[in-house]
């Protein structure tokens, strides 16, 4: 009895076919039934994996417990133990909406693993024990001969052993054009996809028959591989995130240590139990910038809104952050830089030379029309852009007495389908006394077939000075070559293998096809140098012709260096040309190419956006801290498995994404400052009540700040998030990975300057009010006492002069350097309409009674009123005064600095 084959290694699916067999353990019946099951069991099902997403309870549990949310956890519990249950409950209500909004978005999961599953068949027709039976995809195994005909879905990974395929390979290359698959020897050398003799679960048969041995199932396809990649690549946290959560760390370490310092202090001075826990509430919540994360998100939401209104559709919130840090672009050539619109430019022939195709394209043009296999419906011409421009290029063949698509293939003999491999085509055509081949492909490909002229001949020189001025030129350069078999279209005597056809040719010329760039994408290119950011095109076109387009379109700052053959570059080459300072066409590339480009940028430290199409870009599109795939011509893995679609393809709509980016960063950085600004204000009251040892009542309650943090606050700061971009926003270099959202510059403007000047003017409002009542430090205030009124009506000064100062805030961080009179006054009315909405909300807190006696408010008498409304000029002008210092100190520097190149970046 022979020895069962040993599965436990993948087999070759490129060894001889009698070795590759017996590898398997498969004969001519294919495996038994019950070999079949031991394999199944032991091997497992034909199925993509899929990773279980975390549970709705796991992901709650961490919006539940980050470090802002348990230092409000604490301040609730301590305001339960200091008996206000009132207070506990609205500090935890607040813990509660935080983690609801954040986990609603968070729960936006990817489905690229759903998607790539969705490819796979339900059925699959095998022979097992010499009979064919239908059974369902799952239950493939390793071994089993399998059924392929037109129509069929490819249910795993097979070599064919009979017969021959056409298949379409689109959800794995991204390639509309068919492929042909033909029981043969391997060639060994060829990527997996390129091999004649594999197929590939997932994709379509399209024509033939054949029978094929499964080689791969399940995790071990091609598709699997892809899905495995996918998951494996797991979303890294933004830099926003990171630096938010670093913010959050140290404001808890903050608020922490000043609670327990002051605790002790309030115990040494002598405060009643209920009083320091009084004050620690306050300093735990006022320290907590409760509206921070949800008004990040809301920003980042509202940014994702922007960006699908202009072409861009963001499938992660925090990608929209990461955007604006991209610093180097990866960009495919073809319908993103330029318009996907081929057209037949020119022509060129030994006899004539060059010419336009305009003058008329003659037998090549003929020639290069037959040999295509576009179709026409009531819409028009459909299929390979390339083809289809031959066909238009030569309306004589299209509209005249050759009968255009119709009669092409009424005259056509044999058709053996373009080879991505061999990346070329051919036909055999009949007429009323002839029989002709004709092939089409890249130059490189057709002239080693062509014997007319000999390769000795002066005049391959000519043809090879002519392929490289036209694709110099931009122009897709196709070769055309024609064999004559002779007298008569007689049944059977076409050729029936291509190697037979494509052989002893005489070559009839060139055509140059033109992709014209989009007219946008210049400026957008532009924009990216004046931006600082670096732009690298990866194509599997031809390296000068690439090189021709992305000249063009202005990229090669301050040089271009082109590969002509990227899937011959090392590791460590790759690494030196991404070191450099050129900017780079990686021509004739594959989907690796891309990711191991990917991975080389993001090792150096780069922040990437790539642009991908096919199936197997996923990986890719999800290494890259940005994967751009595209809207109209993506397959739908690519699709899933990106950051961001492009719903018009464009280049330069990436770019646009980019300035979006930095504007929500800068946005985010505006209301960090106002929202940090006002913790001074809120901690000041609380000092000033521990150090006088009780003397001074509390001039600002809890609740209050609540009122402030998270309704009076709000609108405006939301608001902030849809200011406009300040100027020269893409005239400064990217930020670096690890420079943080919230910066020293950042925290001396809102603590140092704005925060202690709104606590100056508070407190000054408090004492003012309080004097003029006739209080003296150590006054009872409590209910009852008969200054309890004017307390109620001082705290209330505090609180209304709190939100004044925030109204000051609000107009002086729309702008970090220049003066509010170049931004515009009115170039936010969202802003000016939660100014309006947090005064006319403060009001109501004020004079409504059951709001009163809910918040210890109190009517305010006028000349408090016309005190508190000199306090946002004042915060406003102070600010301002510091911006015009600040533009006179670095004029004489030149150009004004970023607020990045100094390290604090424009908040």
């Amino acid at each position: 009895m022979s020895r069962p084959p040993d599965l436990s290694r993948e087999a070759d699916p490129c060894e001889p076919l009698p070795r590759l067999l017996a590898d398997l353990g498969t004969g001519p019946g294919g495996l038994s039934e019950r070999e079949a099951a031991r394999r199944l069991v032991a091997y497992g099902p034909n199925e993509v994996s899929r990773r279980e997403r975390a549970s709705l309870a796991h992901d709650a549990v961490v919006q539940l417990v980050h470090p802002l949310a348990l230092l409000l956890w604490g301040a609730g519990a301590l305001a339960f133990v200091a008996g206000t249950p009132v207070l506990g409950w609205a500090i935890l209500a607040v813990v509660a909406l935080n983690a609801v909004f954040a986990l609603l978005q968070e729960r936006q999961a990817e489905q690229a693993v759903e998607e790539l599953a969705r490819y796979l068949p339900d059925r699959a027709r095998v022979v097992r024990d010499g009979t064919e039976r239908t059974l369902d995809a799952g239950e493939l195994v390793r071994g089993d001969l399998l059924l392929l005909d037109e129509g069929d879905k490819v249910p795993a990974d097979a070599r064919l052993v009979e017969g021959s395929l056409e298949i379409d390979l689109s959800m794995l290359t991204g390639e509309s054009a068919p492929v042909d698959r033909v029981a043969a020897e391997s060639e060994k050398g060829l990527p997996a996809l390129r091999e004649p003799n594999l197929v590939f679960s997932g994709t379509m048969c399209t024509g033939g028959q054949a029978k094929g041995v499964v080689y791969a199932t399940g995790g071990h396809t091609e598709l699997g591989r892809i899905a495995a990649l996918s998951q494996r690549t797991r979303r890294e946290t933004s830099p926003l995130e990171r630096q938010v959560q670093r913010a959050a760390w140290l404001i808890a370490a903050v608020a922490v240590g000043m609670g327990i310092a002051f605790l002790l202090v309030g115990a040494l001075a002598g405060l009643p139990l209920a009083d320091a826990l009084m004050f620690a509430i306050g300093l735990l919540v006022a320290n907590v910038p409760e509206g921070l994360l949800p008004t990040i998100t809301l920003a980042l939401a509202v940014g994702v809104r922007v960006l699908a209104r202009q072409g861009a559709v963001v499938k992660r919130l925090s990608a929209v952050e990461t955007l604006g840090s991209t610093d180097v672009i990866c960009t495919d050539k073809t319908g993103t830089l330029t318009a996907n619109r081929m057209r037949l430019r020119a022509v060129w022939t030994l006899h004539d030379g060059e010419r336009p195709a305009e003058a008329g394209t003659g037998e090549l043009g003929r020639a290069a029309a037959e040999c295509t296999t576009v179709d026409r419906d009531e819409h028009g011409l459909v299929g390979d852009p390339t083809e289809i421009a031959l066909v238009e290029g030569c309306t004589h063949w299209a509209e005249g007495q050759e009968g255009g698509t119709a009669g092409r293939d009424a005259r056509r003999a044999a058709l053996f389908r373009f080879d991505a491999r061999r990346r070329l085509m051919s036909v055999v055509t009949t007429d009323a006394d002839r029989m002709t081949v004709v092939v089409k492909g890249a130059p490189e490909a057709v002239l080693p077939l062509v014997t007319d002229p000999p390769v000795a001949d002066p005049a391959r020189q000519r043809v090879l000075s002519a392929v490289a001025n036209m694709a110099g030129r931009g122009l897709r350069v196709l070769a055309v070559a024609a064999r004559d078999l002779g007298p008569g279209p007689e049944p059977g005597r076409e050729p029936r293998r291509r190697q037979d056809a494509e052989r002893d040719l005489r070559l009839l010329g060139l055509v140059g096809l033109y992709d014209p760039p989009r007219p946008e994408v210049a400026d957008a290119v532009r924009r990216c140098h004046t931006a600082g950011l670096r732009v690298h095109v990866v194509t599997g076109d031809n390296g000068i012709t690439a090189a021709a387009v992305a000249r063009e379109v202005g990229i090669g700052r301050p040089e271009l260096v082109t590969v002509a053959d990227s899937e011959t570059l090392d590791d460590a080459a790759l690494d030196r040309l991404l070191a450099g300072e050129a900017e780079v066409v990686f021509a004739r590339s594959s989907p690796e190419t891309k990711l191991k480009i990917a991975d080389a940028l993001r090792a150096q430290g780069r922040i990437v956006a790539m642009t991908g199409d096919g199936a197997n870009d996923a990986p890719a599109l999800r290494r890259a801290d940005i994967g751009v795939a595209m809207g109209r011509s993506g397959t739908g893995v690519a699709r899933e498995a990106a950051t961001m679609v492009l719903t018009d393809d464009s280049f330069a709509t990436i770019v646009t994404a980019i300035e979006s980016g930095r504007r929500v960063y800068d946005n985010v950085r505006k209301f960090i400052v106002y929202i940090f600004a006002h913790a001074v204000p809120e901690i000041v009251p609380f000092l000033v009540f521990a150090l006088s040892g009780g003397a001074v009542p509390i001039p600002l309650t809890v609740v209050q700040i609540l009122a402030i943090d998270l309704g009076t606050d709000t609108l405006p700061a939301l608001a902030l998030g849809r200011e406009p971009a300040e100027p020269g926003i893409m005239s400064r270099p990217p930020r670096s990975r690890s420079q943080g959202v919230v910066s020293g510059r950042m925290l001396l403007r809102a603590w140092g300057t704005i925060g202690v000047l709104s606590a100056i003017l508070t407190m000054t409002a408090f004492f003012y009010v309080l004097w003029r009542a006739g209080w003296r430090p150590g006054a009872p205030t409590g209910v009852g006492a008969p200054l309890h009124h004017a307390y109620l009506t001082a705290t209330t000064a505090t609180f209304a002069g709190l939100v004044a100062c925030q109204v000051g805030t609000a107009m002086a961080a729309r702008t970090e350097h220049a003066s509010l009179r170049q931004v515009g006054l009115f170039t936010n009315p969202m802003l000016l309409a939660g100014i309006a909405f947090e005064l006319a909300f403060t009001a109501a807190l004020i004079y409504l009674p059951p709001v009163q006696r809910l918040l210890g408010t109190a009517a305010l008498p006028l000349d408090v009123l016309l005190l508190i409304m000199c306090f946002p000029l004042l915060i406003w002008g102070s600010d301002e005064l510091r911006r015009w210092a600040d533009r006179r100190r670095h004029r004489p520097h030149g150009e004004m600095e970023t607020g990045d190149d100094r390290g604090g970046g424009t908040p």
